[in-house]
């Protein structure tokens, strides 16, 4: 089963790769591996999920965010390969919690991005993390992902 086929059995519909806000590419493939900057949580419609976990954002909010950025992770894979089978393994994805000094659920958030990494590649979706909690993100919003992943030439 492609990757494709495998999105649309999950209901994952891509949106357009967001484009850089300052001074940087989305993605740098090299030696093998795909780069790609960090993404931030955009909702389905476009707007921006804003807030801080532990303040204004609860728990469930948060990996909800982290899914989303998750799946703007993977629309870059697309628009940098071409194509998600090109993706061999998910090496490693860091992920970044605006979060209240009190919080510290910051691994439960980022498991929403990592399970799905896992459910759309199968064992090639498990990975390496970092689960970083910050007091401030860009633009405010609750949670940013970067990836790096090995690919197929």
């Amino acid at each position: 089963m492609s990757i494709e086929q495998r999105l649309a059995e999950l209901g994952i519909t891509l949106p357009e790769p967001a484009a850089p806000v300052a001074a940087y590419v989305p993605a740098v493939e090299a030696n093998g591996l795909l780069h790609i900057s960090g993404q931030i949580s955009f909702a389905e419609d476009g707007s921006l999920i804003k807030g801080r976990l532990g303040e204004n954002v609860d728990l469930e909010a948060g990996q909800a965010a982290a899914r989303r950025c998750g799946i703007m992770l993977l629309a870059q894979m697309k628009a940098a390969l071409g194509s998600l089978d090109r993706v061999q393994r998910v090496v490693k994805l860091g992920v970044f919690v605006n979060s209240h000094g009190d919080f510290t659920d910051q691994p439960k958030v980022a498991n929403g991005a990592s399970e799905l990494m896992q459910a759309v590649f199968g064992e090639a979706g498990r990975h390496a993390r970092s689960a970083v909690g910050v007091p401030v993100l860009p633009l405010g919003v609750a949670v940013e992902v970067d990836a790096v992943v090995q690919v197929r030439s």
